[in-house]
């Protein structure tokens, strides 16, 4: 049984595009798991600029804020470092541990 010549370029033509479907799906760089891979990667970049974008404008305010303000400068001065003015006395809370005894009062 021969086929026809129609027949043979029907198949050859359906060849042809399981080849491109297949390196359309799985082949090259940009195939369709690549690009998607690629969107996911692109996804993930953007939610890091976009948090470092409110760091940076977080800090940005920050600095402005103590470029202007003498007080908050204090402030900060006071929490994070633990200075005090001149004339002031600084109490210092330690956690006492559960475990340990009780020191004696003092006499």
């Amino acid at each position: 049984m021969a086929l026809s010549p129609r027949a043979v370029r029907r198949m050859g033509t359906g060849a042809v595009l399981a080849v491109a479907a297949y390196y359309a799906l799985w082949g090259g760089e940009y195939s369709v798991f690549g690009l998607r891979r690629l969107a996911a990667e692109r996804r993930d970049a953007d939610a890091r600029l976009a948090d470092t974008r409110r760091q940076v404008d977080s800090l940005r305010t920050l600095a402005a804020t103590l470029e202007k303000s003498d007080d908050a400068v204090e402030r900060i001065a006071r929490e994070r470092f633990g200075m005090i003015r001149e004339g002031e006395l600084l109490y210092r809370f330690v956690p006492v541990d559960s475990g340990a005894p009780a020191p004696a009062p003092a006499r």
